[in-house]
């Protein structure tokens, strides 16, 4: 036990021992290990700062080379720059000095050329002065040797050349007018006469009745029918009023409307050659009449552009035209009418050299309006040109059927050759007939209109009233104003009547004096 515990205590005496000295040897080697490595790394390090110095120091060295090297070019471009830009200078500033003497040469010319001028200035107020000098005397010895002043001389010499100029351009527009007058009226009579005679157009009174033929008296008593129930339906279906009296064998068909009339009239007749008369019968004959007379109507347009050979007018135009046939004007057939205005229109314009299709295009629809005048308001004139609108006519015609009883200014020379060619229609002998009423009427209107004026003391209308003839008071009415009133009274009667053609006004102005011998 004893040896035992002395060897454990050897061995913690030596543990006790070896374990600092083991420590301290183990601590000392690290230091000198770390020691070591530290000179390394420093050694290192001052070799990496050596290097880097050298290099920075090097492109220190080679960047300051390169900006000596830049500096030294940008001097030189300054150099240069300011070289050229010195010489341009030296080159403007003798250009400037050129100009300054040139300027100065000038300046001196021109204050030369002033005091010449200055001179001859003055020269020419001398001279100035001097002739209005010698004029005045001048002035004074013509008014001294005329004995008259310069203002009274010169009132006197243009009251000479005025009174002279004046009757000179009075002489010359008289004659000038007188010969132009003759000229127009002479051409203007030449072409109408040619156009009146190279158209012939028959005339034939329209009348309010119609007359149908009977085969016997007996037939008047089947038109009647039962209690009358065959009149009364004919009239109702038709509108016509049957006219059944003592006349032979024949019945009178009364209305103012022609289409209807000649509806009655077809219907009529069928009826009669049929023989079956009753009310279903006389209703079926009567609606094919109606149709018979609508193909009539077209066809008789179609006939009417086909004989004036116009072409490309639109179908309800073309209907429109055939509805003409069974209108009048003063007892003048409207559709004949437009197919003469149609004729006379082209042969004038051929006459003058205008468009003998248009003038004909024209002619034939300047009374468009009259076909539906009946159904629509307004004038035939505004009514034709809304039509003529509406289906895209021209312009040119649009304003012929405006302008062709003067409502609106004529816009061309068809519209003008429209105006006369409707005027020579209208006047033909025979064209157009009055009834005895209105003729009466149209003349008692005429002077009345004309008595209403004053200064008036009578008027006559003579020339179935074409003409008026005024007879004047002359202490109240002077030669000068004749001429007025013949105006007022035409404008007045244009305002206030209708007529076919134009009404021709004379005023008459007469003065005696009378004295007794005693």
């Amino acid at each position: 036990m004893p040896i035992i515990g002395i060897a454990i205590a050897a061995v913690v005496v030596t543990m006790i021992v070896a374990v600092p000295i083991t420590y301290f040897a183990t601590v000392s080697k690290l230091k000198n290990d770390a020691n070591s490595k530290i000179g390394n790394a420093d050694i290192k390090a001052r070799e990496i700062i050596d290097d880097a110095l050298k290099t920075a120091e090097a492109k220190k060295k080679e960047s300051l080379l390169e900006i000596k090297e830049e500096s030294i070019k940008t001097k030189n471009e300054l150099e240069k720059e300011t070289k050229e830009r010195r010489a341009e200078l030296q080159r403007y500033e003798k250009r400037v000095l050129s100009k300054e003497e040139a300027v100065d040469k000038r300046s001196d010319a021109i204050e030369r050329r002033e005091a010449s001028f200055t001179a001859k200035e003055e020269a020419m107020r001398q001279r100035e002065a001097k002739v209005e000098e010698l004029s005045k005397q001048r002035v004074q010895e013509l008014e001294r040797i005329s004995g008259l002043t310069s203002e009274q001389a010169k009132d006197y010499l243009l009251k000479t050349v005025e009174q002279d100029v004046k009757h000179d351009t009075a002489k010359m527009i008289k004659e000038l007018e007188n010969q132009a007058k003759e000229d127009a009226e002479k051409k203007a009579k030449e072409y109408v006469v040619t156009a009146i005679q190279r158209c012939a157009a028959d005339h034939v009174a329209e009348t309010t009745i119609s007359v149908v033929q009977l085969p016997s008296d007996e037939m008047k008593g089947r038109i009647i029918g039962r209690e009358g129930r065959n009149i009364r339906t004919l009239e109702t279906l038709t509108g016509v009023e049957l006219i059944i009296d003592d006349t032979p064998e024949a019945v009178v068909l009364s209305g103012f409307d022609p289409i209807r009339r000649e509806v009655a009239r077809i219907a009529l007749e069928r009826l009669i050659v049929d023989g079956r008369i009753h009310p279903a019968r006389i209703e079926e004959m009567v609606e094919k009449a109606q149709k018979e007379v609508d193909t009539m109507i077209r066809e008789e347009g179609e006939a009417a552009a086909l004989d004036v050979g116009v072409t490309g007018i639109h179908p309800e135009l073309i209907r429109l035209l055939g509805r003409m046939k069974f209108r009048t004007s003063y007892g003048q057939n409207a559709l004949k009418h437009s197919i003469e205005v149609a004729q006379l229109s082209g042969l004038i314009a051929g006459e003058i050299g205008l468009d003998v299709r248009l003038a004909k295009r024209a002619g034939l629809l300047h009374d468009i309006g009259k076909s539906i005048d009946h159904d629509v308001e307004g004038s035939h004139i505004q009514i034709g040109s809304d039509l003529c609108r509406k289906y895209k006519e021209s312009p040119t015609i649009i304003n012929a059927v405006e302008a062709h009883h003067g409502d609106v200014e004529p816009q061309s020379l068809i519209a003008c050759v429209v105006q006369a060619a409707d005027t020579i229609s209208a006047a033909r002998p025979g064209a157009r007939r009055e009834t005895i009423e209105t003729y009466t009427n149209r003349l008692k209107q005429l002077e009345d209109i004309t008595n209403q004026f004053k200064g008036v003391d009578k008027s006559f209308a003579i020339q179935a009233g074409r003409e008026i003839r005024v007879m004047v008071v002359p202490e109240q009415v002077s030669d000068d104003d004749m001429v007025l009133l013949a105006r007022d009274i035409a404008k007045q009667i244009e305002f206030e009547l209708e007529y076919p053609g134009q009404i021709k006004v004379n005023v008459i102005r007469e003065s005696r004096a009378t004295d007794y011998a005693k």
